[in-house]
């Protein structure tokens, strides 16, 4: 940690590492900040003052702020980034990948109506704002009371059964319906579906545990947990230079997602104008799946052949075919021994927009372990997590050619499976969903 300091203020879109040594998470916008705890709430709370500066998109609030009065450690930039939870969309779909990850879906409790789902979407929605500008919420139990915002992103959604037991079946999306069975889907029933979602994403676990804690106890006599999962990506200012998530296979995972910069990224993530249900303007649908790997056949066969699997350097990410990371395939490219250079079941063909009519869905997933099995083999893999429009034209399509014939298919297991429609997100003042119950 670097010693206290006079304020400083530094570019919100800087991305250089901190005086001491932290770099700041890539795309949630920075700035050089060495502040206290009493400092940081301090700062929050004067939004609007001058001292917090909004990205136009939903990116993240930067500020300047000084160490406290008592001389002690400075907070890091790492710790001091804000994420908007206000906005035209809900944080934590464009966000950039925080470090932690808790998903949770809760079933209603029997007599749950509309006015208390209502009343329980607005305690969320208030605790949420608060907690992702650092300040305590009622629930609180200040777990984190000496850390900043670290980044906590809290999202939320709704699943099918929601709709029916708050009699709003006619205002339930046509696109949210079962998702289809797909071969060798080996689904737990008691870790899928459910009426209600919860995405909690930060750069610190504790950061993360209070706010999920806090969500918890809020929901009591409305609301129950039916599964929890948790999540690990990269720690920012663990690499060198920001890098594209590795999945526990070593491989580099999300190369080919969509970017913002994109002319139809929003058209393919968001919900539009024309959509069925006006209250859904500006939300998404999120498809889930617990993806376990089967490790120890995937380390059962050589670097080469793991490439040959996926279809891109294990190294650099970079298709078999030349480039970087982010170099276009050249899915026509064959070898001196006449065969495609990227094989046509290798995954990242399988998986390509261009042949799946387009279809496009943007990944935004974390690494899980859980321990070992009885055969001592890891408990281990991905929390799939894809954000579209529609998943007739995002995930459905995608996994189904996947399902057909991807060469990776014999190294994966599909555990746990669920589909949830996600609001747009809402101003100072309301809360998320409030156009649907209240409407």
């Amino acid at each position: 940690m670097s010693s206290p300091r006079k304020r400083t203020s530094e570019p919100a879109d800087r991305a250089s590492g901190s005086p001491d040594g932290v770099d700041a998470p890539a795309g949630r916008g920075s700035t050089g900040v060495d502040v206290s705890r009493r400092r940081f709430v301090g700062v929050a709370s004067a939004a609007g003052a001058g001292g917090l500066v909004v990205g136009a998109t939903g990116g993240a609030v930067a500020f300047a702020g000084e160490s406290g009065d008592d001389g002690g450690p400075a907070m890091t930039r790492l710790g001091a980034t804000v994420v908007p939870f206000h906005g035209k969309h809900q944080a934590g779909i464009t966000t950039p990948a925080q470090a932690k990850a808790v998903f949770l879906a809760w079933d209603l409790e029997p007599g749950a109506d509309r006015a208390a789902v209502a009343a329980l979407m607005r305690r969320w929605s208030d605790t949420a704002a608060r907690l992702t500008t650092g300040q305590s919420a009622p629930g609180d139990d200040q777990v984190a009371a000496d850390a900043g915002a670290c980044s906590l992103t809290v999202t939320f959604g709704f699943g099918a059964g929601l709709f029916d037991k708050l009699g709003l079946a006619a205002r339930r999306p046509a696109a949210l319906k079962p998702l289809p069975p797909f071969p060798d889907d080996a689904l737990d029933p008691a870790r899928s579906d459910g009426d209600l979602f919860v995405q909690v994403c930060a750069d610190d676990g504790l950061v993360g545990f209070g706010a999920v804690r806090a969500l918890q106890k809020s929901a009591k006599g409305v609301a129950r947990i039916r599964w929890q999962m948790n999540g690990f990506a990269r720690s920012p200012g663990a690499t060198a230079k920001p890098m594209t998530h590795r999945n526990l296979m070593g491989q580099i995972d999300g190369s080919n997602n969509p970017k913002q910069s994109d002319p139809k990224f929003d058209e393919k993530v968001f919900v539009g104008a024309g959509a069925e249900q006006s209250w859904l303007v500006g939300g998404s649908y999120v498809v889930f799946r617990r993806i376990r790997m089967l490790l120890d056949s995937w380390d059962g066969i050589d670097k080469a052949h793991q490439e040959r699997v996926i279809g891109r350097s294990k190294d650099t990410g970079a298709p078999l075919t030349g480039g970087g990371e982010h170099s276009a395939a050249d899915f026509g490219k064959r070898g001196p021994d006449g065969e495609l250079v990227i094989t046509a079941n290798a995954h990242m063909r399988v998986a390509a927009p261009e042949f799946n009519r387009g279809a496009t869905m943007l990944r935004r997933g974390y690494s899980y372990h859980d321990g070992f099995g009885t055969d001592g083999a890891p408990d281990a893999g991905l929390l799939f997590v894809a954000w579209q429009h529609d998943p007739d034209d995002g995930f459905v399509p995608i996994q189904r050619k996947l399902a057909r014939g991807d060469a990776l298919s014999p190294f994966l297991r599909h555990e746990a499976s669920a589909i949830f429609v996600v609001p747009p997100g809402c101003a100072p003042g309301g809360y998320v969903g409030q156009s649907l119950l209240e409407g």
